[in-house]
């Protein structure tokens, strides 16, 4: 199982998030999701981050919130754990983001993150980062783009929509 890392950055109400259109054979293409990447050979998990934060917005952390786990699970793809994290302590130009090769980055309000092309499983944990909930753990099933199986802290949910 490979394990990567997700941050949503959090400024005046709104998440940096990145629309998936730059890179090639993409899974995520045309999805906006938050930044982050694999783990590098003898990285953990916060080192991957405070990287792959820097990396592809130029923005340095100062600090960050652990927020959950997500196991990933979809037909085709190897298995993944995600270290899901947010963060509103950083440094850095934040009004002039650079230009990265994975996608375009934008400040999006909260409250419109669901009118975006979101990964359905994604719509359940960044509604549970909205709602400050404690740390989760939550299981994610895919079968080509379709949400087939959610477990919530090892519990079904009721629907798969958020």
């Amino acid at each position: 199982m490979k394990v990567t890392t997700l941050c949503y950055l959090e400024r005046d109400g709104k998440y940096l998030m990145m629309h998936r259109i730059s890179k090639k054979n993409d899974v995520n293409e045309g999805k906006w999701i938050g930044v982050g990447g694999h783990l590098e050979k003898g990285e953990c998990p916060e080192e991957c981050l405070y990287r792959e934060v820097t990396e592809e917005t130029g923005l340095h952390l100062t600090a960050h919130r652990f927020r959950g786990l997500i196991s990933f699970f979809s037909e085709g793809y190897e298995d993944e754990c995600i270290c899901l994290y947010t963060s509103d302590s950083f440094e850095g130009d934040w009004e002039h983001l650079p230009v990265c090769g994975e996608g375009k980055l934008e400040w999006v309000k909260k409250e419109k993150i669901k009118e975006l092309n979101l990964w359905e499983g994604d719509e359940i944990f960044l509604r549970l980062l909205m709602e400050d909930a404690p740390f989760f753990s939550l299981k994610l099933c895919y079968k080509g783009d379709d949400l087939t199986d959610a477990l919530l802290d090892g519990k079904p949910l009721d629907g798969t929509r958020a």
